[in-house]
């Protein structure tokens, strides 16, 4: 038996010890196929700690892709084996897998939107800030006419306009892309937070009274918005064009082509997208606008986006990824753990930091990726 089998049975072993030792391996079920609950766990933090250890020193040394997600599930499992310790508590995989859904929609939407802008080799910081002013914009929209579609239309529009911001300056004037997209996310905060306290504060149930939509609408526009994604990038020449553009610029235009013209059209694009993931923070949750109410998601999505290197796909499941450890976040208020739940809370925010650091993997960017491109003369 070769070292490399050895170690992959050795991973699945250790995997099945942390399930198994995290309580009994059959869980029982309280009446509902979609409910069950955890089994009493009495094993000991430190033990717990030395299997999680175990796998993944394992997963180290296969060192192979799938790895690493086999270390993070038995993390996962061996968490929430070890939050439920000592006790029978109810754990709805319902709410588990709808919240992590509904937490991944905007991020989803998001990340596809900067996918577009950075694959045409325009850095987007700003989601952040398309996310509020469409979530401002669609709730105003929303509360007068009381049309939800309005609501979304708005948004989206809301969205274009950042992302027409966004190209001019960083592809007419010239800008750093980075500072701009900063600037503009300023720029968001700054306007939503006083128009919402000229208009909204004084008339809250004129302006800030939008009706709420079926959030399962949006979950399912933003799943559909990945293959359409892929292939409007893969399976086009419109997305050949464009990804040529966020290579190398110089040779798209000596073929002819104009680049900045197709950066327009990407970042556009990606603009709309950002929109209509910026209406899921009021018209699918509370119908109501607050200051700040995106709560930077803007840059875990960039995180996703880097994450997931630059694929639509992979930018999906990263989301999902990040939207589950903030569903399980909540969830640990009701389990009892001992660990604060704004512990975990902040991972996604950590892991954003390391995503744009550009530490984990050695993902590699468009290569013309933030690099403002002048037409020789």
């Amino acid at each position: 038996m070769n070292r490399r089998r050895l170690a992959v049975l050795a991973t699945i072993a250790l995997l099945g010890l942390a399930v198994v030792t995290s309580g009994d391996a059959l869980f029982a079920f309280s009446g509902q196929f979609d409910r069950f609950r955890l089994p009493t766990v009495r094993l000991p933090g430190r033990a717990l700690v030395l299997i999680c250890a175990g796998v993944a020193a394992v997963a180290a040394v296969v060192g192979r892709r799938w790895s690493a997600l086999v270390g993070l599930t038995a993390l996962v499992v061996g968490f929430i084996g070890w939050a439920a310790a000592g006790s029978v508590l109810p754990f709805l995989v319902g709410n588990q897998v709808a919240g992590s859904v509904a937490y991944a929609t905007p991020l989803v939407l998001g990340g596809l939107g900067g996918l577009l802008c950075e694959r045409a080799g325009v850095v987007n910081i700003s989601i952040e800030g398309q996310f509020l002013l469409a979530a401002f914009a669609s709730t105003i929209v929303a509360s007068v006419t009381g049309v939800l579609a309005f609501g979304l239309l708005a948004g989206v529009l809301a969205g274009l306009v950042m992302a027409a911001l966004l190209a001019f300056f960083s592809i007419q004037a010239l800008v750093g892309q980075v500072m701009l997209g900063i600037v503009l996310n300023l720029l968001a905060v700054g306007l939503t937070g006083f128009w919402s306290a000229q208009i909204m504060v004084p008339q809250p149930l004129v302006f800030n009274s939008a009706p709420v939509m079926n959030r399962w609408l949006l979950a399912g526009l933003a799943a559909a918005s990945v293959p359409v994604v892929w292939l409007l990038l893969f399976r086009t020449k419109w997305g050949l064009r464009v990804r040529a553009v966020g290579e190398h610029p110089p040779a798209v235009a000596s073929a002819g082509l104009d680049v900045r013209r197709l950066r327009w059209q990407a970042v556009l694009v990606g603009g709309a997208f950002a929109g209509l993931g910026g209406c899921f923070f009021t018209l699918a949750t509370v119908g109501q606008f607050s200051r700040n109410i995106t709560s930077g998601y803007g840059f875990i999505a960039l995180a996703a986006l880097i994450m997931g290197r630059w694929q639509p796909g992979r930018v999906a499941l990263m989301a999902l990824g990040f939207g589950f450890v903030m569903q399980l976040a909540g969830q640990t208020q009701t389990l009892g753990t001992p660990v604060n739940s704004q512990l975990l809370l902040i991972l996604p925010y950590v892991a954003t930091i390391v995503a744009v650091a550009g530490v984990v993997g050695r993902v590699r960017a468009p290569a013309a990726s933030g690099q403002n491109y002048q037409a020789e003369q």
